[in-house]
């Protein structure tokens, strides 16, 4: 269990493979439909696609083997492949199957794929369910929003349906899911961010990543940031809410990220200010000191109760999460 007033990937990762896992950024050079088909892209986003730097000039097995090299003289020995850039589901089946097993090597455990919940077709999982057979698949998709207006407002262009479809859908597969959400987004509410917490936990997803809302020169965000149109809440908003969530959200669902990490240029507006490891530290002594952890208010419908079981709902330790298999 962890030690965490939440369930931590780190820990997670550990129990499940016995030592450290690094997860390594790749650029496969996939762009997002929602950019190219002239709908602009969500309001938030640069033209990397809210992807790290990487020499995208060399092959992904170059990407990958040089990180896992520099780690390896760090002492990691267990690796995550992680397609993050744009969507990475963005292409033919046949391309896809390509790209992904060019980084099924040694020491790489877990393939993990971001995309959006409207590029999850069934020919994509049956190919992503093909791999499970020689690593731990994650897909990571991002929502950001439960509410509908807020959806539109930050122009996704899918709605919460298309995400419910596409979570019903992947929860039947040996697939692991993971769940982008913002904390912090100006048009939502407290209720909203509890409210997210609780969808998550009932539909059975096994991951969540949140970020903190920043703002990146050249977005819409930043037009409207600068033109008084939008205002960003106070950090001890922020940290409420991100507590507010944890406490609606299942135990057993892995927190892999509470806090963004700003490009160092280009930025705007990030994090207050203040570094993301002081953010967590600040988010963990707030919970700590007020007793407050990850499902100390979830619903749990099947007991009918609504305390936390979160001493009897641990995965076990060959487990990824909750998903199939």
């Amino acid at each position: 269990m962890s030690l965490k007033p939440y369930n931590d990937l780190k820990t997670h990762l550990k129990s499940r493979y016995g030592e450290p896992v690094h997860r390594v950024p790749l650029d496969a050079g996939f762009s997002c439909p929602h950019k190219v088909n002239g709908k602009g892209g969500c309001i938030y986003c640069d033209s990397s696609g809210s992807g790290f730097t990487v020499d995208s000039t060399l092959s992904l097995r170059e990407q990958l083997e040089s990180r896992m090299e520099f780690l390896r003289k760090k002492g990691i020995r267990k690796f995550m492949a992680y397609f993050q850039a744009n969507s990475n589901t963005f292409a033919p089946v046949k391309k896809l199957r390509q790209l992904y097993r060019e980084v099924i090597v040694d020491d790489v455990v877990i393939l993990d794929i971001s995309t959006r919940p409207d590029l999850v077709s069934d020919e994509v999982l049956d190919l992503l369910e093909e791999f499970t057979s020689d690593v731990d698949v994650i897909l990571e998709l991002g929502l950001q929003s439960i509410n509908p207006n807020t959806i539109k407002t930050i122009n996704r262009g899918h709605t919460l349906s298309h995400f419910i479809d596409s979570v019903l859908r992947i929860k039947k597969r040996r697939i692991n899911l993971v769940v982008h959400m913002i904390s912090n987004l100006p048009w939502d509410t407290e209720e909203d961010v509890a409210e997210a917490a609780r969808l998550i936990s009932v539909l059975g997803i096994d991951g969540v990543k949140l970020h903190s809302l920043y703002v990146v020169k050249g977005t819409e965000l930043a037009r409207m940031y600068e033109a008084g149109e939008v205002k960003i809440g106070s950090v001890d908003e922020f940290l409420e809410r991100v507590v507010v969530f944890l406490e609606h959200l299942d135990w057993r669902v892995i927190v892999h990220r509470l806090v963004s990490d700003p490009p160092n240029e280009g930025t705007m507006f990030g994090n207050w200010g203040m570094s993301k490891i002081k953010l967590l530290n600040m988010l963990e002594r707030k919970m700590i000191i007020e007793g407050r952890y990850q499902g100390s208010k979830a619903l749990f419908y099947r007991s009918g109760s609504e305390k936390s079981d979160r001493g009897k709902s641990e995965e076990s330790p060959d487990s990824m999460g909750r998903g199939a298999g």
